[in-house]
């Protein structure tokens, strides 16, 4: 096992393509880290450049205490493991395994010991003698993780191993590799656009957009203090809604307004935000802020059991479009009125390619365009499509934005 770290990575093609602008991690030995973001993001050229497929124009890649820019692949004792498994036809799953171990001229003992060890921690021993035709896509894919186990390389790297998975067995592989990882404790680097497979899976996620790192948290706090307008709404799902706003002066506090809607600030919630972001929310009196707010974070009101000091003003009235039930629960599909709500002409750029999901993955995808609104609420509530609900908000829990740089204030 080893660190990786990558120091000022940048990678250029050709004169003016920018893949992967400064890019710098450090990723602890044992560490299981996801590279998270929208197709197109340079997350996989990332993790080509740490195997050595692809060359690093500027910067320093360390594996270990070792610079390795230029070694090539082979001797960087990394073992990738490909979206598309890349194994060998004409080999069975025993060969397809053993055949790094030997072109390193491995004893054949030592050979038979790791396949042996590796075959048993993936279940898939009686599938020894088997070709890859004959295995399922769950089962080529731990034959894939297996050639990578015997390996026992110093890091892991992984690029959308689960992409080509149907829903059912992507969740079965994510437990696996979870699992998998907290048994032989190796590096591993972990690709995928599913924000999903990012927060169930990782120790820390990075999000990518557009070649450049937004941010490096464990899930739980890139959830709760997200650095942008992007890793908001990417983080999430259904992902957060984003309306425009502004803030006022409350009995000596502050308050977000949109319409007839006013959502106090309390005196604990700005002196947290400060203490996260740097930001005063005072800053901001009578200014635009973007107002961000999580499905999860809005109830319908008449099963809310409490909805604190100043509910009443933190309600909003709304008529469902589309109402889906999931069973444990229903997202409200919503428009905020046009006299409650401009449109935030730019948000789209800011938010492309965030909140996006794969729709086999059993996950629901949503965009905020225009003033479209999702709300997660109880499964008893007995709202219908057409009628009229009211939605609490939970104030303690909504997120502001500097609408010109997009960075999160609160």
């Amino acid at each position: 096992m080893a660190e990786v770290t990558l120091e000022n990575i940048t990678k250029v093609y050709g004169e003016d393509v920018v893949a992967v602008r400064d890019m710098n991690i450090d990723i602890s030995d044992g560490e299981f880290i996801v590279f998270v973001g929208p197709s197109g993001c340079g997350k996989t050229t990332a993790l080509r450049m740490i195997a050595g497929l692809e060359d690093i124009t500027e910067g320093r890649l360390y594996i270990g205490d070792e610079v390795v820019n230029d070694l090539p692949p082979r001797d960087r004792d990394i073992a990738m493991v490909f979206q598309n498994y890349a194994l060998y036809p004409h080999m069975n799953v025993r060969e397809n395994m053993a055949f790094a171990l030997k072109l390193r001229k491995t004893p054949k003992d030592e050979i038979a010991r790791r396949v042996e060890e590796a075959a048993r921690i993936l279940g898939i021993e009686r599938f020894l003698d088997r070709k890859p035709k004959a295995l399922s896509g769950g089962q080529r894919q731990r034959v894939a993780l297996g050639r990578a186990i015997v390996r026992e390389p110093k890091a892991f790297l992984m690029d959308e191993p689960l992409s080509n998975l149907d829903a059912k067995l992507r969740v079965q592989m994510r437990t696996e590799i979870s699992k998998l990882h907290n048994r032989i404790g190796t590096t591993t680097i972990y690709v995928t656009h599913d924000q999903t497979e990012a927060m169930t899976m990782a120790d820390r996620i990075v999000v990518i957009k557009d070649g450049v790192v937004q941010q490096i948290a464990d899930p739980q706090r890139m959830y709760e203090y997200p650095e942008n307008i992007f890793v908001a709404g990417f983080i999430g799902s259904p992902a957060m809604n984003f309306i425009r706003a502004h803030v006022e002066r409350d009995d000596g506090d502050y308050a977000v307004v949109f319409g007839r809607t006013r959502i106090p600030v309390s005196r604990e919630l700005a002196a947290r935000g400060k203490q996260v972001y740097g930001r005063d929310v005072g800053e901001y009196l009578n200014k635009e802020v973007i107002l961000g707010i999580r499905p999860e974070h809005m109830e319908d009101a008449s099963l809310a059991e409490d909805l604190g000091a100043g509910s009443e003003q933190s309600v909003l009235e709304v008529t469902p479009q589309v109402l889906e039930s999931m069973g444990s629960e229903k997202y409200v599909y919503f428009e905020i009125p046009r006299e409650q709500a401009a449109h935030l002409e730019t948000l789209e750029e800011m938010t492309e390619g965030a909140g996006s999901q794969e729709e086999d993955a059993g996950e629901v995808s949503t965009e905020t365009t225009g003033d479209m609104m999702v709300a997660r609420i109880s499964a008893e509530s007995e709202a219908r499509e057409g009628g009229k609900i009211r939605l609490a908000i939970d104030a303690s829990k909504i997120h502001l934005f500097d609408p010109e740089s997009e960075e999160a204030v609160l």
